[in-house]
C-alpha cells in the first residue's frame, strides 16, 4: 500500500469501493439509548460542497469549519475487522462512514490535501471509533480498531466522487498544508 503524504510520492492509483451517506444520527444524541433507525443510503456517485460536506447527508453544513465534512474508510481494514470477528454478513456501511477506499493509507494522509477525482479535501484527523462500533458491528471492534478507524476531512472544492478507479494526487504534503 503506497505511504502518500510522506514525500515517497505523489500520485497513486486508488479504487471507490462503496458511497454512503445517511439523513440522520443513529448514534450521535442517543448516548445510554437504543441507535437509531434511519438507513445508511449507498450511492454510486455524490455531490461534494466545499466547506459544506456530502449533499444529502447529516453532517451536511454541520458547523463552520467542521473536520468530518466527509469520512474515508479503508476496505482493506474492513477485511481484516470481518476476517477478526469471523463476520462475512455485514456491509462496511455499518460503520458509517462514507466513502469506502482500496489502495491507500489513510492515516498518511492527515495533515495533507489531497485530491481524487477532481475534488480537492485536507485530511483533518482520525476518525476515531466509538463504544457504538462494538454495537453496531461486534463487541471487541472498538478497541480493534483503535488507531485505524478511517480518515475525517474537509472538502475544499465543489465536485462528485463516484465508485470506481481513481487516481489520488497530493496536492501539499502534511508539512507544507499546516505551514
Amino acid at each position: 500500500m503506497p505511504l502518500l503524504g510522506t514525500g515517497f510520492c505523489c500520485s497513486s492509483d486508488v479504487q471507490i469501493e462503496q458511497i454512503f451517506i445517511s439523513s440522520e444520527h443513529n448514534f450521535v444524541g442517543h448516548h445510554g439509548q437504543p441507535p437509531g433507525t434511519s438507513p445508511l443510503i449507498e450511492r454510486e456517485r455524490i455531490e461534494c460542497v466545499a466547506g459544506k460536506g456530502l449533499l444529502g447527508d447529516r453532517y451536511f453544513d454541520h458547523g463552520e469549519d467542521y473536520k468530518g465534512q466527509i469520512t474515508f474508510f479503508s476496505a482493506e481494514v474492513f477485511e481484516r475487522l470481518c476476517a477478526h470477528f469471523n463476520i462475512r454478513e455485514k456491509p462496511a456501511g455499518i460503520l458509517r462512514r462514507n466513502v469506502i477506499v482500496s489502495g491507500v493509507d489513510l492515516l498518511s494522509l492527515i495533515g495533507c490535501d489531497f485530491e481524487i477525482q477532481a475534488v480537492q479535501f485536507r485530511g483533518t484527523q482520525h476518525c476515531a471509533p466509538c463504544e457504538w462500533m462494538d454495537v453496531a458491528f461486534a463487541p471487541g471492534a472498538k478497541e480493534f480498531l483503535k488507531g485505524n478507524a478511517g480518515l475525517r476531512a474537509k472538502i475544499l472544492s465543489d465536485g462528485e466522487l463516484r465508485v470506481g478507479d481513481a487516481q489520488l494526487r497530493i496536492v501539499k504534503e502534511a508539512a507544507a498544508a499546516s505551514a
